[in-house]
């Protein structure tokens, strides 16, 4: 098993989340952002780098303290709610429920999961967010995409078009270093073994809708604006040793 997958099963409880994001590290979000949880222990909301107000004009206040502290937060219940029931599973030796209580897990298990990625990779604009990709990030998407630009597009056409709800998101592919555009639907359909989220926009209508409406396009044209692309630099340096 490699580290990468390694270091998501323990962040996600060790739970072997059936079609969900097992490539995933911790480090894709930042260590101190959610601390793997030894059995038995209760997974945390985890405190927003930032204010709630801070995403504004992009993201309003309103919008970040439901999506955070009431849509995050039931993910974090689902999850330890879920892992509890397959442990009393496991101790009884019933297994009658296992199909649900594992579906819980991977769908619970990945918002949580998403949700810290994606708090990570925003900042108050004009104060580390917004603008383009830095650094190695930078020569690594021209390498790929050929431009930013064509990345740009490519990202937004994708998380645009996620069918129901779910997200648009950067991989890494550590097979052959490959950075990837990809959509979830959910938080764990569609996502493929063996690549690492750097990069996440939530595209569930909570993300958007008290502001923007049915205007899914204009919410994710304006959150450009509140990309942390030191953040994600990180976690691209991170994964691409």
């Amino acid at each position: 098993m490699d580290a990468s997958r390694r270091d998501f099963l323990m962040t996600a409880g060790g739970i072997a989340l059936a079609g969900g994001i097992v490539g995933s590290s911790v480090a894709a979000y930042g260590a101190d952002s959610v601390a793997p949880a030894p059995a038995g222990t209760e997974h945390k909301l985890p405190e927003l780098p930032y204010a709630y107000d801070a995403l504004e004009p992009f993201i309003d206040t309103q919008t970040m303290q439901l999506h955070h502290g009431k849509h995050h937060a039931a993910y974090v219940a689902g999850l330890n709610k879920a892992e509890a029931e397959l442990a009393k599973a496991r101790a009884a030796n019933d297994f009658s429920l296992i199909q649900h209580w594992s579906r819980q897990a991977s769908f619970n298990g990945g918002g949580h999961y998403l949700h810290s990625l994606f708090w990570k990779v925003m900042a108050p604009a004009g104060n580390g967010g917004g603008g383009a990709p830095i650094g190695k990030l930078a020569d690594k998407i021209e390498q790929d995409f050929g431009r930013f630009d064509a990345f740009k597009a490519h990202f937004s056409a994708a998380a645009k078009a996620v069918e129901g709800g779910g997200w648009g998101m950067l991989h890494y592919r550590p097979e052959d270093g490959k950075l990837l555009v990809l959509q979830a639907e959910n938080q764990q359909k569609l996502s493929p073994w063996g690549t690492v989220p750097l990069l996440a926009i939530d595209v569930w209508e909570h993300a958007y809708y008290l502001k923007y409406q049915n205007k899914r396009a204009d919410y994710v044209d304006a959150w450009w604006n509140v990309v942390n692309w030191e953040q994600v630099l990180h976690n691209y340096e991170t994964q691409a040793k």
